[in-house]
């Protein structure tokens, strides 16, 4: 019998998706925003500690709960570990755990150091597990290529944004070239994907912005390794600056597709761009990025008040936890 219909009948607890942990991801992005605009603006820093503390509280809550999954459903695990889709989502996991360190690592810098250490080696396991099924698979196709998959490879550029503070800048280095090849490699079969086959299904849509985040997290990633506003630097902003120009142009697009939990996908490209403009402020001297970094801090900051209540909601309809 297979993992599908055995978990049939069962509670939503078997239907739990583990893509429901990148909601971390895009709280702990906000909260990290902010609390560059407390740094660059002088914004009261109970803004940012309080988005960060509730980042932290559903984290714990949604692992919680994953953790309950495996132990009665394991099965239902094991089909969503084997899903040409859905297995993107795991590194979430690892890379909320580096963005944790990252907003608490002036705060409680020796609980940063250990949940960057754990996001760290959790990133590299999934990188090397994930990449090792594409490369001997036998059920993935073209049609399941989608921004998400940018997340089990380009996740290893979140090790060396705090990484310099508990490690060796050689290894930031690695887990940096890690990301950046890939994420090239990666990209030309997604834009070929997009361009010369079927759309992207309605409910993965909100995947499409995930093509912000890695030139945006690529360039904070190499501002921590290199501090020079070099030519590299600028290329990774500007490209990340390019990209949210042409999503920002197809936003009418995005909202006509409704609400799925995929729309989670929105947030913390968003976070990370607008991280990256308080960065380009500050580094560049230019008042324009932080002028930018502002509008994009209202726009993110919207945009997560408006998934939490969607979701909120569809939890209450019981939507959520369902079989597809």
């Amino acid at each position: 019998m297979s993992a599908e219909h055995s978990s049939q009948g069962a509670g939503s607890l078997a239907h739990f998706p583990v893509s429901l942990v990148s909601s971390v991801m895009g709280l702990t992005g906000l909260a990290i925003a902010w609390q560059k605009a407390h740094q660059a603006l002088g914004v009261p820093a109970a803004v940012w500690i309080g988005i960060a503390s509730l980042a932290s509280t559903v984290f714990a809550f949604l692992i919680s709960v994953y953790a309950l999954k495996f132990l009665r459903y394991p099965e239902a695990v094991r089909a969503e570990w084997r899903h040409p889709v859905r297995v993107s989502f795991f590194p979430t996991v690892s890379i909320s755990l580096m963005l944790l360190a990252t907003v608490w690592v002036e705060t409680v810098p020796g609980v940063s150091r250990i949940l960057w250490g754990a996001g760290a080696a959790m990133q590299l396991a999934f990188t090397l597990s994930i990449l090792s099924s594409w490369m001997f698979h036998t059920h993935y196709d073209i049609k399941h290529a989608n921004p998400a998959w940018f997340i089990p490879v380009v996740g290893n550029l979140f090790v060396p944004i705090v990484g310099g503070r508990f490690a060796s800048p050689e290894l930031g280095w690695f887990f940096f070239s890690i990301g950046i090849v890939f994420w090239l490699v990666l990209m030309i079969i997604i834009f070929y994907r997009v361009f010369f086959h079927e759309p992207v299904p309605m409910r993965l849509q909100p995947t499409l912005f995930i093509l912000l985040a890695p030139p945006a997290v690529g360039f904070l990633a190499y501002g921590s390794l290199v501090p020079e506003l070099d030519t590299p630097a600028r290329v990774l902003y500007y490209v990340a600056l390019f990209m949210a120009l042409l999503l920002g142009c197809n936003a009418p697009r995005f909202v006509r597709g409704g609400f799925f939990i995929s729309a989670w996908a929105y947030s913390f490209p968003l976070a990370a761009m607008t991280i990256a403009s308080f960065a380009m402020a500050r580094r560049s001297g230019a008042v324009f990025f932080l002028g930018l970094a502002g509008v994009l801090l209202a726009v993110v900051s919207a945009v997560v008040l408006i998934l939490i209540v969607k979701t909120l909601g569809a939890a209450r309809r019981k939507a959520i936890c369902v079989p597809e």
